[in-house]
C-alpha cells in the first residue's frame, strides 16, 4: 500500500473580536485522503451526516443522470483519476487524466467551454465528499441566515497550484442540528483566474440514500444579491445514480475518433 504523506498545518491568529482556525490539508498522492481527524471537527461531522468519508474512499466509480427537456445529460467519473465522460443527445466531453476533449455527434456546435464544464457538476453533485481532496484549507465562516434559519459555515479555499481554478473559494452551510449539507456558496474565477467578490449560491436540501451515502436528489439554483441568496432560480433533479467499488475501464475516458482535443 502506497504510504500517504500528510502535513496538518492549524494557524491560530486572533483579532479584537473573535478567533479563528485555518487547517491546511495535503497529501501525496492525488485525491486520496487520510483518517477522518485531519479535517476540522465540524467538517467531520458532515462526512458522518452523509454516510462517512472511509465509506466513500471505497468508491471507485460515479455514474449519474441529469434530466432535461432538451435531453438527458449523463456523467460517469473515475472517482480515483477524476477522468470524466458526459453525454448528451448532441455532443460528448470527455477527460482522460491528461486533455480535455470534445465531440460534436452532429451539426450543432457545442457553445459552452469544455475545460470549465468537464468535472463542473460532478464536483456539485460530489459534495460535500470533494472537500476531502488534496490541498484545501479550512477555516470557520459566519453563518448563513435565510428564511429565519441559521446554517453555520465552512469556508473553503485552495492553496496555489490545485486544480484549474485555484482562486475559487466555497462555502459550506450545514444543519446545525444534523450536521446535513444544506447550501454551497462559491465564487466562479476560470474565467480572469482573478480572486472574485461575488458569491453564487445552491441549496441541497434534498438527498437519497446510494449504498449507505447521501447524495443528491436535487439541486436548487439562487438568485443573489449582496452575497445572499434571494429566490429560486431553477432546479437540477438527478437520477439513475451509480456508485462501484470496482475501477472503471480507462476506454471509457479515451478520445474517440473525430473528437477535437481542447487546448
Amino acid at each position: 500500500m502506497k504510504k500517504l504523506f500528510l502535513t496538518l498545518l492549524i494557524i491560530s491568529f486572533i483579532s479584537c473580536k473573535d478567533t479563528k482556525k485555518e487547517t491546511v490539508i495535503e497529501h501525496s498522492e492525488a485525491h486520496l485522503n487520510t483518517v477522518n481527524n485531519a479535517y476540522p471537527e465540524n467538517l467531520q461531522n458532515v462526512f458522518e451526516a452523509h454516510g462517512g468519508l472511509d465509506s466513500w474512499k471505497t468508491q471507485r466509480f460515479l455514474e449519474f443522470t441529469m434530466l432535461k427537456e432538451e435531453g438527458d445529460e449523463v456523467t460517469r467519473t473515475n472517482l480515483r483519476t477524476r477522468a470524466s465522460h458526459i453525454e448528451t443527445p448532441d455532443h460528448a466531453i470527455g477527460f482522460n487524466g491528461k486533455d480535455v476533449w470534445l465531440l460534436n455527434k452532429g451539426d450543432k456546435a457545442y457553445t459552452g467551454k469544455p475545460k470549465f464544464y468537464y468535472n463542473l457538476m460532478f464536483y456539485f453533485y460530489a459534495m460535500p465528499f470533494v472537500l476531502a481532496d488534496e490541498g484545501i484549507v479550512f477555516k470557520d465562516a459566519e453563518p448563513l441566515v435565510f428564511e429565519g434559519e441559521r446554517y453555520p459555515g465552512i469556508h473553503i479555499s485552495y492553496q496555489s497550484g490545485i486544480g484549474g481554478s485555484p482562486e475559487d473559494e466555497y462555502i459550506l452551510y450545514y444543519n446545525a442540528e444534523t450536521y446535513k449539507m444544506e447550501w454551497l456558496a462559491y465564487t466562479v474565477t476560470f474565467f480572469t483566474n482573478e480572486k472574485a467578490k461575488e458569491l453564487h449560491f445552491r441549496r441541497y436540501n434534498n438527498w437519497q440514500d446510494v449504498d449507505g451515502l447521501l447524495l443528491p436528489k436535487t439541486i436548487v439554483k439562487y438568485k443573489y444579491e449582496n452575497n445572499l441568496p434571494t429566490t429560486e432560480n431553477g432546479e437540477t433533479v438527478f437520477a439513475h445514480i451509480k456508485l462501484s467499488k470496482e475501477q472503471p475501464n480507462d476506454v471509457l475516458f479515451e478520445i474517440p475518433e473525430g473528437a477535437e482535443i481542447i487546448e
